[in-house]
């Protein structure tokens, strides 16, 4: 039986389809579950839904649960949040660093991810504020 197309027998592919063959491979291996590589990265925005514990220094402390996402949510205090962190409503991630705003969306603190579950950063009064599981 003769092929279809016999032009093609014995001929490689151009560089063209064999690069864009690769940039597709590449991208997929991101699409990979790492789940089983170890726990959640801080930043990561499926890491922040839950309970945490807000805390500031000769401030106190109070419970904050965190959900939606992926790179935005909402947040829901508990009573006896230091200075105005009662009034935190909403979160989000700006260049790898979680922003908590009130419920106008004005910034009330910037933290950074810190070792394991925990943000460490200020609150835009200059108060040190650490957010940990």
């Amino acid at each position: 039986m003769a092929a279809k197309h016999p032009e093609t027998i014995g001929r490689l592919p151009s560089p063209v389809t064999v690069l864009a063959g690769l940039a597709m491979a590449v991208a997929l291996a991101g699409c990979a579950d790492n789940r089983a590589s170890g726990p959640p990265v801080p930043n990561a925005p499926s890491a922040l839904a839950g309970r945490w514990t807000l805390s500031s220094p000769g401030a106190g402390s109070c419970a904050m649960t965190f959900g939606g996402g992926p790179g935005d949510g909402t947040i829901a205090p508990e009573g006896g949040c230091p200075g105005n962190f009662f009034t935190s409503r909403k979160w989000a991630i700006e260049r790898g660093d979680l922003m908590i705003r009130n419920h106008l969306g004005e910034t009330l603190a910037q933290l950074k991810p810190g070792d394991g579950a925990r943000y460490d950063g200020q609150s835009t009064a200059g108060q040190a504020v650490t957010l940990s599981r």
